[in-house]
């Protein structure tokens, strides 16, 4: 398939990438995770080149861009490991924008737009593994509206964000909810993660909130597939720098006399690593161009896409790990940090065999209305 990016799509990815080489070195990353994980200032930059705009609906004082759009921005913030919850504010605003209310929507998106506000998705609870279905949180309804009792988990910026949007059981039905952290009965805890960024535990115990809408679970799947599409297109980033900083170290290190990179062996590996990423790059522009499909065209080529990412993102890193030697697990040398964070992708909204699972039950239920 021919896939040109516009003239504006290139302006863009150049004005983000311009951003990441400037304002987000190396050495910015490591002490934003040193000091936590979050920094609001980043996002208040990232605000500034209107990003957090993106995907917001012109009515509501955003830019009104696409898919497209979004996975050229989060390629090329995968490429700095830039720990910001962008795709948070992209999962938000889509999901708000289809289901919210118009009262809600003028009330948040204008300040998701401007950077004002990060709103992110609290939707993981300890047993539900990567099931959307598995909900234990409760929801009721009171005088002034409802009350959330409910233990969330993996919060992104959880205990910095503003408001939270939150699945719970409204009834023998899953609703979605938005809860302001700041709220009567919300607790956070937060913590560091693996690649240096930041979540937390979110605890509610009758906290006031606000119906987004009693259609949850489908609101919930198209939030974990924009969040799938997003972090599709920040791994590719990532292992197209990572591959970039193997080449370099193999045109550098010697051995025998003469630089690794001349080694028969050594050169067929990278090329394998090459051939991987080229097909996470082509599975993650479907996975983004398939976000305006059906539901249920949409779930299955976003497992599709995350299954071929999941494989690409493991065997990338461990090859890059590899190739270094002891040097790529030292903190200190950027590999590792690109490994612990495709490793961290790789588990992000389900992990590879999870959606191998989803698509297999998709064929075969596929097959059973044709046999």
């Amino acid at each position: 398939m021919d896939f040109d990016f516009t003239d504006d799509q290139e302006q863009l990815r150049d004005a983000v990438r311009r951003w990441v080489a400037k304002a987000y070195g190396f050495e910015r990353r490591r002490a934003i995770a040193a000091a936590g994980g979050f920094d609001r200032a980043v996002l208040g930059e990232l605000a500034e080149l209107g990003l957090t705009a993106l995907t917001v609906p012109e009515a509501q004082g955003g830019l009104g861009q696409g898919a497209v759009d979004a996975m050229v921005v989060m390629e090329e913030l995968g490429r700095g490991l830039v720990l910001a919850p962008l795709a948070q504010t992209l999962i938000v605003a889509e999901v708000l924008a289809r289901h919210a209310p118009e009262a809600m929507q003028a009330a948040w998106l204008p300040r998701i737009a401007n950077g004002d506000a990060l709103v992110v998705l609290a939707q993981q609870e300890r047993k539900a593994r990567y099931r959307l279905d598995v909900c234990d949180a409760k929801a009721v309804q009171t005088q002034s509206g409802h009350a959330l009792t409910a233990h969330k988990s993996i919060v992104p910026a959880g205990d910095s964000a503003d408001a939270f949007l939150v699945p719970a059981q409204l009834g023998d039905r899953m609703a979605l909810f938005l809860v302001e952290r700041h709220a009567s009965g919300v607790a956070t805890q937060g913590y560091g993660t693996q690649e240096g960024g930041r979540a937390a535990e979110l605890v509610l115990t009758n906290a006031p909130a606000t119906l987004v809408t009693t259609d949850g679970l489908a609101a919930l799947e198209l939030a974990q597939d924009v969040g799938i599409a997003a972090t599709c297109a920040y791994a590719v980033g990532v292992m197209d720098e990572t591959l970039r900083v193997t080449a370099e170290y193999m045109n550098q290190r010697k051995q025998f006399g003469v630089t690794i990179a001349s080694f028969q062996a050594l050169r067929h590996r990278m090329a394998d690593m090459k051939m991987q990423l080229e097909l996470a790059r082509s599975m993650s522009y479907y996975a983004s161009l398939k976000l305006g499909a059906s539901a249920d065209e949409r779930r299955q080529a976003l497992s599709r896409a995350k299954v071929q990412l999941g494989q690409s993102m493991r065997f990338v890193g461990q090859q890059a790990v590899q190739l270094h030697g002891g040097i790529g697990v030292t903190d200190e040398y950027i590999v590792s940090h690109y490994f612990k964070t495709l490793t961290q992708l790789e588990m992000s909204w389900g992990d590879t065999l999870h959606h191998l699972g989803e698509v297999s039950a998709r064929m075969r239920e596929t097959a059973g209305v044709f046999a």
